[in-house]
């Protein structure tokens, strides 16, 4: 008689288990990469609202956050770009790769909109995706070897990408900032501008007014006394005015108001908060030809060289947008849509100033820059989230001078406002 026997495996908990590893290659990572903190500020920020959202599937979230707009663009530059667009599809109208510096009318239309009498030429402007863009680029210009000055606290791309260039040291945890960077504290205490007097000498110097995420614009005197310092050390400044268009007092618009600019700072700009180009991306940045290395070569002519190797031009359609968006119509769209935004940040201040916080910001940038003192902010991030459904920006996270606030946009439709401020109210009362 033959005995059948039936194998029977072990359930797989007794089973001993042994991966099979992946491959590998033999490249090393890059060890910059390895220094940067957990992720990118706002990608983090989504993930956590992500996992709110699957745990409670049903909440209408507001998002004042990220500081992405909301508000249609408007119809005379969306229409340039629908004709340019439609355009590529005949004969006479199409155009393949541009110049990578961009169009000359646009370049030509920005340089005599934004730096009329300022001895800014076109050939100075250098059109671009972005100023986020751009930093990198220009990080990719100053190479290694170079130290770096920002604002405490500031945009994180900053920091971000000054790590991944290799400029800094690891991240010292005790004192949440990385080595080698030179972190100016800006604060409700010094009017949110550094005391530049304990500011040791730096290469490069990060500049942002209105400054993100403080709101905070710098006054003629103090644009004065930074160019001041940058020149006496030597210095160049990468001044961002992604914001300058919500200035509505006398501070500047453009770091080259300021005489002696053009010798010391570069300046990034962009349409994304003007004209809701967060998607489209356009912008520029200005380098002087008066603005030179300390071997007496040209800033201008390596960042050309740069921008020839690692970018192709920004699309033709969004840079149609962009000349539509400087015509006398598009200019009155474009301040239409600041002043809706400013209308939501007068909401937002008056909300939580009518609740007893000290708020700053807001008179010159679309943000509200709100302080919890003694709370850790992203604990009032979760707070915020959990009890009212509200996404805001935990201040820590644009630098440790960021403790203790919280980051508030006016980026949003006008109803979603008006009822995150009145959640809000009923969170603090």
């Amino acid at each position: 008689m033959v005995l059948k026997m039936t194998f029977r495996p072990p359930p797989s908990s007794q089973v001993e288990q042994h991966p099979i590893p992946a491959y590998k290659t033999n490249v090393p990572r890059n060890a910059n990469m390895a220094k940067l903190q957990a992720g990118y500020l706002f990608p983090e920020i989504a993930r956590r609202r992500a996992a709110h959202l699957l745990k409670y599937p049903d909440v209408k979230i507001i998002s004042l956050g990220i500081g992405d707009t909301t508000e249609p663009i408007p119809n005379v530059i969306t229409n340039a770009m629908a004709e340019r667009a439609h355009a590529l599809s005949t004969i006479d109208g199409y155009s393949g790769y541009g110049a990578e510096q961009g169009e000359k009318k646009l370049r030509a239309a920005i340089a005599a909109t934004y730096y009329a009498d300022l001895g800014i030429e076109d050939s100075d402007i250098f059109v671009s995706d972005g100023a986020k863009c751009d930093i990198s680029r220009l990080q990719v210009l100053f190479g290694s070897n170079v130290t770096i000055a920002v604002q405490d606290p500031s945009y994180p791309a900053y920091v971000d990408s000054s790590v991944i260039m290799g400029q800094t040291d690891l991240y010292q945890q005790d004192v949440q900032k990385y080595g080698n960077i030179e972190y100016m504290r800006c604060s409700p205490e010094n009017g949110f501008f550094p005391d530049l007097s304990t500011v040791p000498r730096t290469d490069i110097i990060f500049f942002c007014s209105p400054n993100n995420p403080t709101g905070a614009a710098a006054s003629r005197d103090q644009l004065t006394k930074l160019v001041k310092f940058a020149k006496d050390n030597g210095s160049i400044i990468v001044y961002d005015s992604a914001y300058a268009m919500y200035i509505s007092d006398d501070s500047p618009k453009s770091i080259f108001e300021i005489p002696g600019a053009k010798e010391v700072a570069i300046e990034t700009a962009s349409f994304s908060k003007y004209a809701g180009f967060t998607g489209v991306r356009l912008g520029w940045t200005v380098v002087p030809k008066e603005l030179l290395f300390s071997d007496g070569h040209p800033v201008a002519k390596d960042f050309n060289r740069i921008v020839c190797t690692c970018f192709n031009g920004a699309s033709n359609i969004a840079q149609a947008g962009g000349l539509a968006c400087l015509s006398p119509e598009g200019l009155k769209a474009m301040h239409d849509v600041v002043g809706f935004y400013k209308e939501n940040t007068e909401i937002i201040v008056d909300t939580f100033t009518s609740l007893g916080f000290n708020v700053y910001g807001a008179k010159n940038a679309p943000y509200v820059w709100v302080h919890f003192p003694g709370r850790n902010s992203w604990d009032v991030f979760a707070e915020i989230l959990e009890k009212v459904n509200v996404v805001t920006t935990p201040g820590s996270g644009f630098g440790p001078g960021g403790e203790g606030f919280v980051r508030v946009s006016a980026f949003g439709h006008r109803d979603n406002i008006i009822e995150a401020a009145r959640r809000l109210k009923q969170l603090y009362k």
